[in-house]
């Protein structure tokens, strides 16, 4: 998982935009808080955990999960 860098996208299974990597923290990946969604989650950092990571495809992050599941598994900081 070191090959994971900031400005990666992070896609799900489903090939749906996820996030954008803005960096690594311990065993979560921390995403920019552009795709921080709205109302009260707006501004905010969220994390996923490495343990979603499939593989990484060039400068995409691809999870085991599709998109809509790996949103509702985020972590709020």
């Amino acid at each position: 998982m070191q090959d994971i860098r900031e400005h990666m996208e992070v896609i799900g299974a489903d090939g749906v935009h996820v996030g954008t990597v803005d960096s690594v923290e311990g065993n979560r990946i921390k995403l920019t808080k552009q795709d921080s969604g709205q109302g009260s989650h707006k501004g905010h950092h969220h994390f996923i955990d490495k343990g979603l990571v499939a593989e990484i495809e060039g400068d995409k992050v691809r999870l085991s999960a599709i998109g809509a599941v790996a949103v509702t598994m985020e972590q709020e900081k």
